[in-house]
């Protein structure tokens, strides 16, 4: 059963997605890039707030410089606020194996995923790489935030491979990048464990106004709601 993540900003949206029923609420700035981070402080209130009733997941910000030690010390602050889960953004850099090995001294304090961009050159070994380094889960999403959404990047086929490859590795999977309503029907014939929105969720379709309840309550319909939940992890 494939499950709906919605990226919030603040407080309000967050209540906001659980309220409206999100399986998985995850707490970003969109301003600040495509996996801008969220202010510790705010992080910590909203993981608060939510007080498990729903995963929680958190970015640490677009670091394209791909530095091990940089990355490693953003995810060791994120991991204080008591987040579920802590997306990381693997850009074109060489070092990807380097972070990957950093990183997984920290598995043990949180649940990663890496997010590989479909709008970047990327290499599907990455995924086996994570799973060896004690990632929790793989993600697809898009670097540029341009109008263009996943499915204008990646055909089905290739959205396919990356799900299968991440499922085989037994890492929760996710699809992500500006994804719209119309979208929903064919990645859900893909079969990944959630889809990603943020855009869509929001006033008249753009990703830095606020949340709007009426688009919320319509990508949530698309999405057939099952019993079961991913899994939390103790902080």
């Amino acid at each position: 059963m494939t499950m709906m993540l919605a990226s919030v900003r603040s407080l309000d949206e967050a209540l906001v997605a659980l309220e409206g029923g999100a399986d998985l609420i995850d707490l970003k700035e969109p301003s600040r890039g495509a996996l801008g981070a969220l202010d510790h402080a705010a992080v910590r209130i909203c993981v608060q707030a939510i007080g498990g009733r729903r995963p929680v997941s958190a970015t640490i910000g677009d670091l394209p410089s791909m530095d091990p030690q940089l990355m490693a010390a953003a995810v060791a602050r994120m991991a204080d606020t008591g987040v579920d889960y802590i997306k990381i953004g693997f850009f074109t850099r060489p070092r990807a194996l380097d972070c990957a090995i950093a990183l997984s001294k920290l598995t043990n304090r949180a649940r990663l995923i890496g997010v590989m961009f479909a709008d970047e050159p990327y290499d599907l070994a990455l995924v086996d790489e994570l799973t060896r380094n004690g990632f929790a889960g793989a993600m697809l999403d898009t670097a540029h935030k341009t109008g263009k959404t996943l499915l204008d990047w990646r055909t089905a086929n290739e959205l396919e491979e990356f799900v299968i490859r991440s499922r085989n590795c037994r890492l929760l999977t996710g699809l992500a990048g500006s994804l719209r309503q119309e979208d929903v029907p064919t990645l859900l014939a893909i079969g990944p464990d959630y889809l990603g929105f943020r855009g869509a969720l929001c006033r008249n379709c753009e990703r830095g106004q606020i949340l709007d309840q009426e688009a919320f309550a319509a990508i949530r319909a698309a999405i057939p709601q099952g019993a079961a939940r991913i899994r939390r992890t103790a902080a």
